[in-house]
Formats: C-alpha cells, sequence, structure tokens
C-alpha cells in the first residue's frame, strides 16, 4: 500500500476542487454575514499563510488565536498548520492570569485578536514574553491604538498578500494545533493534536456511527473554536464539503434559532446550557427547527427533559457525547444500536442519557482496584482510553505521569458501563462523594434533580460528616416563575435512590458558578460551602 501521509493540507485541496460553490456562513457582528464559497476560503486561506510567513511564521512556530466562531478563525485553521506551523486556539473565557501564563507556556510567536476581543486582552500585552507580532481580525482595515508596536490588520495582510503553496513534504506526525485544559485546579495543561491525529478524527465524525457528517450537512458549531477545536467539526466540514454556519460572537437562543431556521442547519453541536436556553426559547417563540437531523451536546450532563422536549416535542434526536482536550475530543456518542429498536421509550431514554457507545478505532475500559468492572451498569471505576487521536503527554507538563500510564489516558471521570456496552460518566474523581465507605454518584443525582419541573440546573457536592466521613449536599437553581420547596424536591428523590444516597440538605441559589466551558464549577461550591452546617 502507498505510505500517503495524513495532512489537512489534503482537506483543502479537496474542498476547492469539489466543492468550490458550497458556503461558509459567517456572522462577524449583529449586523454582519458573509457568504463565502470555498474556492475564496481556500485563497483567502492560502494569503493568511503568506502574510503570516511575511511576519516570520516558520515550521513549528507557535501562533495564537484569540477568536470567536467566524470564516478568519477557520482559516487560521488550515493556514497555520498547513504551512507546518501550529496553531494555539486560546480559551478567551480564562482568567486574565491564565491567558497570560497559556501563551507564555506555548511560546506563542504570532496573535491573530478578534477586534471587539481586543481591548479586553490588551491588558496581558506586557506580560507576554514570546510573542512579536500581532493581528487584528475585524471586518474593516482599522487597527487600535495600542502600545505594541507590531499591530496589523487582518484584512489589510491579505489584500497584500500573495497565495501560498502548502508544502508537501510535512510530516503526518508533525504539530498542527494546541489547546490547553480549562483548569479548575493549578495552571491549564497543554495538548498538542497532530495533522494524522486530526485527519482520523475527522474521518470519524463522518461515520454513520459517529456524527455522521456530509457534505448534504449545514453544520453549526455553537461549541467555540477555542475549545478543542469546536469539537473536530470545522475540519471535518472542510474534507466533506459540509456547509458552515458560525455564528460570530454575543450570540444568543433567539439567534441561534433564527440560525438554525434561516439557514436550515442540519446539524449542530454544544454544551447542555446552551440548549437549555434554546429550549426555552423555542417554547416561548417557535421556530421551524425541522431541518435538523442531530443536536449534538456534550461538556456535562444533559438533564432527560431536556432530551426528552427535543425529541419528543420537536422530533429532534438529542445526541450525548463524551470526550476532553486530551481526546481531540470525540470518544464516544449516545447512538441506538438495532438492538434497541424494539426498546420502550424510556429504555431507550436512558440509553440516550448515558455517554455512549465508544467511536471505531478507539479502546475504552473503566477500571478499579479489581481490574476491568463487569458490564452491570452498577460498578464504578475509572475510565481510561487510547488510539490515534487520543494524546500522549501534556504539552511540556510535569503532570504528565499522572495522567498518562501504560500506553493509557486516565481520565479522572468514574463511571459505569451498561450490559450493552454504554460508558455512564457517574462523577469526576474529585467530586465524587464517599460516604460510610460507599460511594455516591453527584451525577446522577444532579440529573435526577433536573428532571423536576421547577428546577433548572442542580449540583451536588461533598460536605464533611464527622460519622460518614462525606454527605451529598445539593445545590438548586428554579427556573423563573416556579416554586419547590426543599422538603418537595427530598421526597422527589426518594423514590429514585437507595435511602443513604438522598441529599442531607438542599441549599437554592440564584446560579451555579461555571468553568469556562459551561461546566459546574463544584470546586468553588465546595469552598464557598465549606463550613455548611445542615439545618444550620
Amino acid at each position: 500500500m502507498m505510505d500517503t501521509p495524513l495532512l489537512l493540507t489534503s482537506f483543502l485541496k479537496r474542498a476547492e476542487r469539489y466543492f468550490p460553490e458550497k458556503l461558509i456562513i459567517s456572522r462577524t457582528s449583529p449586523d454582519t454575514i458573509h457568504r463565502i464559497p470555498y474556492k475564496d476560503y481556500v485563497k483567502r486561506t492560502r494569503k493568511l499563510a503568506s502574510a503570516l510567513t511575511k511576519l516570520g511564521m516558520k515550521r513549528g512556530t507557535k501562533v495564537g488565536s484569540f477568536a470567536w466562531n467566524h470564516h478568519r478563525h477557520l482559516e487560521a485553521y488550515f493556514a497555520v498548520p498547513c504551512a507546518g506551523a501550529v496553531l494555539h486556539m486560546i480559551n478567551i473565557r480564562l482568567s486574565p492570569e491564565h491567558i497570560i501564563y497559556v501563551i507564555n507556556h506555548a511560546e506563542d510567536e504570532i496573535l491573530l485578536v478578534d477586534g471587539d476581543l481586543f481591548p479586553l486582552f490588551e491588558k496581558a500585552i506586557p506580560y507576554l514574553k514570546t510573542v512579536k507580532h500581532i493581528v487584528v481580525m475585524q471586518d474593516d482595515k482599522t487597527v487600535p491604538e495600542s502600545s505594541f508596536p507590531n499591530v496589523y490588520s487582518y484584512e489589510q495582510l491579505l489584500e497584500e498578500a500573495d497565495e501560498f503553496e502548502f508544502p508537501n513534504d510535512l510530516d503526518e506526525n508533525s504539530p498542527a494545533g494546541i489547546c490547553y485544559t480549562s483548569a479548575t485546579t493549578g495552571m491549564p495543561k497543554g495538548v498538542v493534536y497532530t495533522h494524522r491525529g486530526l485527519v482520523l478524527h475527522s474521518m470519524a465524525l463522518g461515520l454513520a456511527d459517529g456524527m455522521g457528517i456530509t457534505e448534504r450537512d449545514i453544520i453549526m458549531p455553537v461549541v467555540p473554536m477555542f475549545h478543542v477545536n469546536a469539537w473536530g467539526m470545522p475540519f471535518a466540514a472542510v474534507n466533506y464539503g459540509s456547509t458552515q454556519v458560525l455564528p460570530g460572537p454575543h450570540f444568543t437562543p433567539s439567534l441561534l434559532l433564527d440560525l438554525i431556521e434561516q439557514e436550515k442547519v442540519t446539524l449542530t453541536a454544544g454544551v447542555p446550557t446552551i440548549w437549555l436556553g434554546v429550549l426555552q426559547e423555542q417554547e416561548k417563540n417557535p421556530r421551524d427547527i425541522s431541518s435538523l437531523k442531530a443536536i449534538v451536546s456534550g461538556g456535562s450532563a444533559s438533564p432527560k427533559g431536556l432530551i426528552q422536549a427535543f425529541e419528543d416535542k420537536y422530533n429532534v434526536p438529542y445526541v450525548i457525547g463524551y470526550g476532553m482536550t486530551e481526546t481531540t475530543p470525540l470518544v464516544s456518542l449516545s447512538n441506538y444500536t438495532s438492538a434497541m429498536e424494539d426498546w420502550t421509550r424510556e429504555e431507550k431514554l436512558n440509553i440516550r442519557a448515558t455517554q455512549g457507545l465508544t467511536v471505531p478505532l478507539l479502546d475504552t475500559e473503566v477500571v478499579n482496584e479489581q481490574g476491568e468492572v463487569p458490564w452491570d451498569g452498577k460498578t464504578m471505576g475509572e475510565l481510561r482510553i487510547r488510539g490515534p487521536w487520543i494524546a500522549h503527554e501534556y504539552y511540556k507538563d510535569e503532570r504528565t505521569k499522572e495522567a498518562f500510564r501504560d500506553g493509557w489516558l486516565y481520565t479522572g471521570d468514574i463511571a459505569v458501563v451498561t450490559p450493552e456496552g454504554y460508558i455512564k460518566i457517574t462523577d469526576r474523581t474529585k467530586d465524587l462523594i464517599k460516604s460510610g465507605g460507599e460511594w455516591i454518584s453527584s451525577v446522577d443525582l444532579e440529573n435526577a434533580l433536573m428532571t423536576h419541573e421547577a428546577v433548572l440546573e442542580a449540583a451536588v457536592i461533598a460536605i464533611p460528616h464527622e460519622k460518614w466521613q462525606e454527605r451529598p449536599l445539593a445545590c438548586v437553581v428554579l427556573k423563573e416563575g416556579k416554586q419547590a420547596t426543599k422538603e418537595e424536591l427530598l421526597d422527589y428523590l426518594k423514590d429514585q435512590f437507595a435511602k443513604w444516597w438522598i441529599p442531607d440538605d438542599i441549599v437554592f441559589l440564584k446560579e451555579i458558578p461555571k468553568t469556562s466551558v459551561g461546566k459546574f464549577l463544584k470546586a468553588k461550591l465546595r469552598e464557598e460551602l465549606k463550613n455548611y452546617k445542615v439545618n444550620a
């Protein structure tokens, strides 16, 4: 067989050759939507590579992006790695301290920054050690005033640039991108993605038992392009020639629904908090969302009621996915198998709410002190993963040895496996509640609480207990205009769980603190409630 390297350059060639008129629909401001055919997109991508090369980009150079989901960010997705450099997608929602850390740790030399984010970003500039050039991405060619000497207009650079010829001799194992984890403790950890890993991951997204992405699809990644490559969807869409809808900055549930209706979006993806907001807006002001063949949700658990509302009321499959920064990120999806066709609605819903079946080419195991756990849906252990798009180390970080052992990535996620082989995450190792020597799943309790009609969000944490070591405490946010008492919610749980699982108390909050990517920040809740006394 031919030893043909797996490179992102092949995606650009394919899009340009076979799908020149397919569109990238890019919203860059409340009043501006660009409709760019792939032939023009590839031309602009070549020009960007040329412009960045003139600024000193070479093979291996780190180029940081600080940007929303739009066509310029998508141009960087290919211009940088296809020239042999490395794109560092910086999470704009990190704290200023973490933003400075990741740029310095990655040693970014060129930064691509959205114009509307520049004022926020400028405060970090004096602390950046390796940055030589900043390119401002916006529709006009103006450049904001800055004390930093080398600030350029993205559009001006493209106007003056030639079209770069991407090399054919790149190593498929060479770095193409880098993302950092959104750390809840300590500094973020860097994960490097190779051309080979991104190509294989993109192919998996096109499998029928993956996301099933095809040329016919109109794809809208709501998950940010700075968060694990928008789950790889933009890369895959270019390869398959899918139309892309990039919602840009400061979108709302209303805007997302408008885009789905107007552009006939077929596939979209984001975290559950996004879809909770979209569902509330849809119920107040319905749009035609019948074009959707699926919503993919991940990042944290989705309440069963949310899944059921989209599937039963709007006939839109709501598929749960699992992954991490370290896994590029796709590991599993809660697609049904043929054996489940005759299952009851409740049985199917229980499967849909899991993290799903492992996708082809990956290995997953759930292990505890006794070895791999039985597939009984009850026995808990830590999920570990290996495969061709799974990282094997953190970038220049001694914490590698904690997570990567014996050829596996140890995820820190506690899970069970259903008799059908579906992964069900029950907790993070650091969030698991150990009461009287027994494990209690905070995620199961949260999901149950969020099926109550009055509950919008629920997070369950461990609080110290003199006798039992730890006990669960539930933190609940009620839906607007809804009421529920502590006693009512505890009674609601008593029918579903063993008595010793029931939280000792319920705290009502206006909001639950979240990480930069929308996950519940339980470390902050634990800190705030560490001295909480039940019925105090």
